[in-house]
């Protein structure tokens, strides 16, 4: 499962505002109505449910919230880089500044496993991060997003 056939077409936004958790995911919920259709009050309130559980940082300024929907049509992933980071309840105290996240249809439970785990591994890759935190717009963005998985980050 590649990241370019699951990314929105303008699923990338290179500086996100956001003063806290509750903004951001705000703001990728109105983004994910835009690309999907799904109601934004609906993705936002599952955001939220879904945070309460456990956060879905991962660390070192990372965090892939995710969720499933019925009216979710197909996984579809939003792209999202802060203008400043966040708190975001993370395990190691650090905020956030990159975010990825993933909408998937509710009975795409195996799909959804494959796109939380390609994800997994692209952020594993120092350079990617770099790149992503680098990137100078949308374009820049896009292509670190999408290169190709070098073996030592699979």
């Amino acid at each position: 499962m590649n990241i370019e056939d699951m990314l929105a077409p303008d699923g990338i936004v290179p500086r996100l505002k956001a003063e806290d958790k509750k903004q951001a995911l705000q703001a990728l919920a109105a983004k994910a109505e835009a690309a999907t259709g799904a109601p934004a009050h609906e993705i936002y309130a599952a955001l939220l449910q879904r945070e309460r559980l456990s956060s879905t940082s991962l660390g070192r300024g990372i965090a892939i919230p995710h969720i499933k929907l019925p009216v979710a049509k197909a996984i579809t992933c939003l792209f999202a880089r802060l203008e400043r980071p966040i708190p975001f309840d993370s395990h190691d105290g650090e905020p956030v500044d990159l975010l990825f996240f993933l909408l998937a249809p509710e009975q795409a439970g195996g799909d959804h496993l494959k796109a939380l785990a390609r994800i997994s591994r692209l952020i594993r890759d120092p350079a990617t991060l770099e790149g992503l935190r680098n990137a100078k717009d949308v374009n820049e963005l896009r292509l670190v997003l999408t290169k190709p998985l070098t073996s030592n980050a699979a």
